[in-house]
């Protein structure tokens, strides 16, 4: 029987879980299955603790930021001293091949979505709602021209057609590993000969592992993917240039238009340089466009494009409902897809336990609800959603996802993600950005 806590304690035990996910140098993502720190999981995380302490929320985003590369990257894992991860910072090799890495600690040599600035605007505002306004100064002192180069570093690096459609050059950057979005372009990424060998270790900590997690030819490509990286020494424009994976990610590529706006309003704010600041917005405005040009006049919902075979990417999932995040479409297309989102097909399909859009409908024939990105609910990408509403004034929308948000999430195990038909717990449980959404949830309803 599925146990479902008052708020209160919901509120307690998602504190219990950042404190035991809590290693002293950072939150690490998951207590076994992801010992480290992950670049959008710490944006997501540090919103959760602002509202515990604004200062301790203030230090994790402290400490994600100082691992940014010299050239402005911020990589997708910051590793911790703990082993039990793989591929670990040996295989990644970044210190050693790019001078632009730090020493320590070590990284990874790919990013993830930009989500930070969206972070930081929830700090800045919870901090000030405590009396803490010191404490959102100093953090916006320290982060904000950091933030400002990743995201010059993003237009410079992963724009190869300049049209403001952000690129990816493995699907782990997208942070939607396995998602169907990816199986075109990664049937035409083929591991060679010598691809050195490795022992998978998330099979083990993960219940059923045949169900939930990537297959290991899937794990083949990802891994070949970073050797081709490491063979250009992550060299950015090199990787762009020679991955076999190169796709315009529609969905990276609104949350980098919404977290343009977000960093340049956060900008005048605290009186950075006006120029950079018309820049942002410049970006955002050129994304935002990228975004709406993506739209399929078929289904209205927007496309990634695969750049290797000069295609677009028509797969129906959760990422094409992008332009709800950064808007850009005509005002009856945008309600048309908001409806589409809200409606049968998806958060209202008859058959979900919790009226939260999965990952994939539940109508498509591809609909897997137990595996990762091909079926699941996540209830990140579900706040991202509220939170764009309610920025768009869709008050009664961003409130209902909250409220059933709250409802899946008060069985207290906090899990990566949730079976979308029964509410059940899948991946990693005690999730750290699952614990600190469901935190800010409780503290804005």
């Amino acid at each position: 029987m599925r146990t479902s806590l008052g708020p209160v304690q919901l509120a307690a035990s998602a504190a219990w879980t950042l404190s035991g996910n809590d290693i002293g140098t950072m939150i690490t993502a998951a207590p076994r299955l992801y010992p480290h720190m992950w670049s959008w999981d710490t944006a997501f995380i540090s919103i959760g603790l602002a509202h515990l302490s604004a200062e301790r929320a203030a230090q994790e985003l402290r400490t994600l930021l100082s691992a940014q590369w010299r050239n402005g990257m911020i990589p997708h894992i910051v590793f911790s001293e703990g082993a039990g991860y793989f591929p670990g910072p040996e295989r990644w090799g970044a210190a050693e091949l790019n001078p632009d890495a730090p020493n320590a600690p070590r990284t990874s040599g790919i990013c993830q979505p930009p989500v930070h600035a969206i972070a930081l605007r929830r700090i800045v505002d919870i901090a000030r709602s405590q009396g803490e306004r010191a404490t959102a100064y100093e953090l916006l002192k320290f982060a904000w021209p950091r933030l400002y180069r990743w995201h010059e570093w993003l237009v410079r690096h992963r724009d190869p057609l300049g049209t403001g459609m952000l690129a990816i050059v493995h699907g782990w950057e997208s942070g939607m590993d396995n998602s169907p979005r990816w199986d075109l372009p990664y049937a035409e990424v083929f591991p060679g000969p010598d691809l050195p060998p490795y022992v998978r270790l998330d099979r083990g900590l993960v219940a059923h592992a045949d169900a939930e997690r990537p297959s290991d030819t899937e794990y083949d490509r990802y891994l070949w993917l970073v050797e081709e990286m490491r063979k250009v020494r992550y060299e950015p424009d090199a990787v762009v240039r020679t991955s076999s994976f190169l796709v315009g990610d529609v969905f990276v590529t609104a949350l980098f238009a919404l977290a343009s706006e977000v960093l340049a309003t956060l900008g005048e704010e605290s009186e950075q340089p006006p120029w950079q600041i018309r820049q942002l917005r410049g970006w955002a405005r050129r994304s935002r466009a990228a975004v709406a040009a993506s739209q399929d006049p078929e289904t209205g919902l927007a496309r990634d494009r695969d750049l290797r075979g000069d295609r677009w990417l028509s797969t129906s999932t959760i990422a094409g409902f992008a332009p709800l995040l950064c808007g850009g479409l005509p005002v009856d297309a945008q309600k048309a897809q908001l409806a589409t989102l809200c409606g049968p097909d998806w958060a209202g399909h008859p058959a979900l336990f919790a009226a939260i859009p999965p990952s994939v409908s539940p109508n498509d024939p591809g609909f897997r609800p137990r595996e990762y990105w091909r079926g699941p609910v996540w209830p990140v990408i579900a706040w991202l959603f509220g939170w764009a509403f309610e920025q768009h004034g869709w008050l009664a929308e961003s409130t209902h996802l909250r409220a059933e948000c709250l409802r899946l999430a008060a069985d207290g195990s906090f899990a990566e993600y949730y079976h979308p038909l029964t509410g059940e717990p899948l991946g990693s449980r005690q999730q750290s950005w699952t614990a600190t959404v469901v935190l800010d949830w409780l503290h804005t309803a």
